[in-house]
């Protein structure tokens, strides 16, 4: 599945001018409020013809302006999560769903009923109505009438946005399992339109950034994410690193052995079998650098690093880009620290990460090979 965007449009005084490419897997559009997230999608399922330009998906023209293209929203095949389920109230979740289906055109590829029900773990909620769910049990019906469509893209806009976050830490494994899915094969390509990181960190494989109506950035999530130059926008506290390890071992003290390319992670509340590939989210103000290895620390995860490149913004902080083998490890310090220390592209330094510095929720289930 290959989706292009290259489009222009003008509401009022904000000028959108965004051009990118997403292809399987799990493409996210990240910025904050405002910066035209909502506008592209709405563009590419049809709610919106764009001023000028094109959006092309699987070979298919979906807007062409200059050629006066403008497929309708019914005929594009794709299907739309928005941030409230919008289910309807006087039908049961069995018939929600099966209101999707009569928009699938016969024989077309996609994911079938019981697969469907599978993913999202809905078996036990097909007689029930919509006021009697919760927020994410709303949410994962509401994926599911996407899915019976048979779509050839899902966009989500915002899916996450009005839940909570045990809500939230409900629904996250869910949509993993679909990203897998779709990772397999048989399921469908997602757009993943959001301001929040972490959901990011955990689903997606590849990102766009948008800020005031422009791509300022795009590429793989794990790159783009650890990018210091990026720290502004993500924000301090937001900004960090996406980090790809397998389960080793897990022992009865409650720390699981993790590997990454640059060498051992252990981390608590891992419930996972070894060989189980994970994905850790790693704030940048959570990792200390040191120029020697340490020595009676508490800290369990103490990695060889490099210097790749050091960002200085306008206030006291630093953003620190480390190469960690494969990896990239982002990390805040200050910047008289960062001046104690010399630190420049080449430096060799451990990075130092506390065991209970990653949170639970920033631990999910990485993409199966």
């Amino acid at each position: 599945m290959s989706l292009s965007v290259d489009i222009a449009h003008q509401l009022g005084d904000f000028a959108l001018e965004a051009a990118f490419r997403a292809g399987p897997g799990v493409t996210a559009l990240f910025g904050p409020s405002g910066s035209g997230k909502t506008t592209i999608a709405r563009a590419v399922a049809g709610l919106l013809t764009p001023d000028s330009g094109r959006i092309v998906l699987d070979g298919d023209v979906l807007v062409d302006r200059a050629g006066r293209i403008d497929l309708a929203s019914a005929r594009r095949r794709i299907g739309v999560v928005f941030q409230d389920a919008r289910l309807f109230p006087h039908l049961t979740v069995a018939q929600n769903i099966t209101f999707g289906a009569r928009y699938a055109p016969q024989g077309a590829p996609g994911l079938d009923a019981r697969m469907i029900e599978r993913t999202l773990g809905i078996g036990a909620l097909m007689e029930r109505r919509p006021a009697t769910l919760s927020g994410g049990e709303k949410q994962r019906v509401a994926i599911a009438r996407a899915l019976t469509m048979r779509p050839r893209l899902l966009l989500m806009d915002e899916p996450l946005a009005a839940l909570d976050g045990p809500r939230k830490d409900e629904i996250l494994p869910y949509l993993e399992r679909l990203r897998d899915v779709g990772g397999d094969g048989g399921g469908i390509p997602i757009v993943y339109i959001t301001h929040a990181v972490a959901e990011i960190a955990r689903l997606a494989d590849r990102i766009v950034v948008l800020r005031e109506g422009r791509v300022v950035r795009a590429g793989e999530v794990g790159e783009v994410m650890s990018d210091p130059a990026l720290v502004p926008l993500i924000g301090v506290r937001e900004a960090g690193s996406v980090l790809t390890a397998r389960v080793e071992e897990c022992d009865p003290k409650g720390l699981s052995s993790l590997s990454i390319s640059g060498g051992a992670l252990r981390l608590p509340g891992i419930a996972a079998a070894p060989g189980t590939s994970m994905r850790v989210r790693i704030l940048a103000q959570d990792v200390l650098i040191a120029l020697e290895e340490p020595k009676g620390l508490s800290s369990r995860n103490i990695l060889p690093a490099v210097v790749e490149a050091v960002h200085r913004g306008g206030g006291p902080g630093v953003a620190v880009s480390l190469r960690v083998g494969q990896d990239r490890l982002l990390a805040r310090i200050t910047a008289e620290a960062s001046d104690e220390l010399r630190l420049a592209p080449g430096t060799a330094c451990y990075a130092v990460l506390k065991a209970t510095a990653v949170a639970r929720a920033d631990i999910g289930a990485g993409p199966k090979s």
